[in-house]
């Protein structure tokens, strides 16, 4: 048996009393957060949520997303956290493309109405059967209100459950990542992959049940998922939540609860050295706890880790992997010789190639794909062959990713084989924006790319080719957009053009747009 929810069992076994996670005004203990989990995993088994079942859940970074989380897997059954930025649509083809039969679902805010977009989309999901409300904790009015609450499902239920017995290559979560055919793929990680992976975060960060984990990436990302709740838990440490990231609350929560551990992406860091008035926070007492920082999600610039760094007076290790390596790959170990710039060295147990289209290794220092093996690649795309074995081609996973590989055996990122976009560490493809917006009446022709942004590192820009006599504007498509794509999505920028540049077989040369942004 191998069950990832052994992670939180044991650590509520060895430190009962201790604080395991703060979320606002609420803080529980281990003993407190396992006896919840109980009661949720018990409530699910009596409405019929058995092993193997798909739970769909979008919840923010609240105590309800670990509750959830391992009650879900407890039973054996599969969680697909989801973007809470989600519209209807979005949650549909989840719900249907995974045959989910219950959908936990934040009430959200006026602002936030994820309630609404939730509901619309669990009505026509046939096989969904369970519409359940993680209330708000804020006191804004609740926009929309149905269904029975996570309270319902717990409510009379003992503090004991039995733990399901798992496969360690049964699936556990399935998280969700945009792929070029511009539908998201739904990446497969087992119990293997998350007890190894959160593991290895745990040594190669050197975590102890002293720490204290501050977490402003969502939890619905595999990246704070396994470098900082399951890290987190499995070693007995707190967990501070964060439902949305804000420079100054992170600073305010560094100081009052002495904060040892922070990950983020490098657009954070950036906010926090120019979004915030330091003079306002003990940055003393902040730099004699906070003993590490870690980046991922996109490559960080070096002049910005070192102001970072100086700003705090902590060590900012770069980190590598992807939501098919269940967020496992490389870091810049404390106990290693760090390199700035570098992705560093393979975790324990991963193995990394530099190669090229034939699978020949390339010579250190020349770049080619990186490819990836190990305990922590997925088990596959859920339902979806054809693309599992084209990311497995010659028996490597294959990230998309160019790489070079120095003489010490130290990684570093130089560019992508795809055109994705990664704004503030959220993955975005400009297939999935180009046909989205081929759906608006009066366009002809679009493409998508990235362009530099210093916030958010990069932004979504459109160019469009409108229909003969069409009239409509950049700003009425940037508003149409937002309105029907996730709000990380939608293009900040669009540009209406007479045409598109394209090759002598029609397809469109990006590589000329991203030149004239230079």
């Amino acid at each position: 048996m191998l069950n990832t929810s052994v992670i939180l069992a044991e650590s509520a076994s060895e430190y009962p009393e201790k604080t395991a996670v703060i979320s606002g005004p609420v803080r529980l203990t281990y003993r407190q957060l396992i006896t919840k989990v109980n009661q949720l995993a018990g409530g699910l088994k009596d409405i019929g949520i058995r092993k193997g079942d798909m739970v769909l859940m979008a919840c923010p970074n609240l105590v309800e997303f670990p509750i959830v989380y391992f009650a879900v897997l407890k039973i054996g059954a599969v969680l697909v956290p989801v973007n809470i930025l989600s519209k209807e649509s979005e949650l549909l083809f989840y719900l249907t493309d995974t045959g989910a039969k219950a959908f936990f679902c934040f009430e959200g805010t006026d602002k936030l109405p994820l309630c609404i977009e939730g509901r619309l989309a669990f009505e026509e999901a046939d096989c969904c059967e369970h519409f359940i409300v993680i209330p708000c904790s804020s006191t804004a009015d609740v926009p929309h209100k149905s269904g029975m609450t996570i309270d319902d499902i717990m409510r009379d239920q003992r503090g004991e459950c039995e733990t399901i017995i798992t496969a360690s290559d049964d699936t556990a979560v399935v998280l969700y990542t945009s792929g070029t055919t511009g539908k998201p793929r739904g990446a497969e990680l087992t119990h293997q992959n998350l007890v190894t992976t959160a593991m290895n975060f745990r040594d190669s960060q050197q975590v102890t049940s002293e720490d204290v984990h501050l977490v402003a990436l969502p939890l619905y990302h595999c990246y704070a998922q396994q470098a900082q709740m399951n890290c987190g838990f499995l070693a007995g440490s707190a967990i501070v939540l964060i439902e949305r990231f804000d420079p100054d609350l992170v600073l305010e929560t560094f100081e009052q609860e002495s904060v040892t551990l922070f990950a983020g992406v490098p657009t954070m860091y950036w906010a926090l050295l120019n979004n915030t008035e330091v003079s306002k926070y003990d940055m003393g007492r902040i730099a004699r706890t906070l003993r590490l920082g870690m980046s991922g999600g996109a490559a960080m610039p070096v002049e910005l880790l070192q102001a970072v760094e100086k700003r705090f007076g902590i060590t900012i290790l770069e980190a590598y992997g992807v939501t098919e390596t269940a967020a496992a790959g490389t870091l810049n170990r404390p106990n290693r010789r760090r390199k700035i710039g570098s992705i560093g060295i393979p975790h324990w147990g991963i193995r990394m190639r530099i190669v090229d289209e034939t699978m020949r290794d390339v010579p250190a220092g020349e770049p080619g794909e990186l490819v990836v093996q190990g305990h922590c690649t997925m088990k596959g795309y859920y339902n979806q062959p054809e693309a599992t074995a084209e990311a497995y081609r010659g028996g490597w996973l294959h990230t998309g990713d160019v790489a070079v590989r120095d003489e010490d055996g130290y990684f570093y990122i130089v560019d992508r084989l795809k055109d994705m976009i990664i704004r503030g560490g959220y993955n975005i493809y400009p297939r999935e924006i180009e046909e989205k917006l081929m759906e608006h009446p009066d366009i002809s022709l679009t493409t998508a790319i990235g362009v530099p942004d210093e916030q958010y590192g990069e932004q979504v820009k459109a160019y469009v080719v409108l229909n003969d006599g069409a009239t409509t504007t950049a700003e009425d498509i940037i508003a149409w957009s937002k309105e029907r794509m996730a709000n990380y999505k939608y293009p900040r920028a669009v540009e209406i053009v007479e045409s598109l540049p394209t090759n002598a077989t029609g397809k469109i040369l990006k590589k000329e747009l991203r030149k004239a942004q230079e």
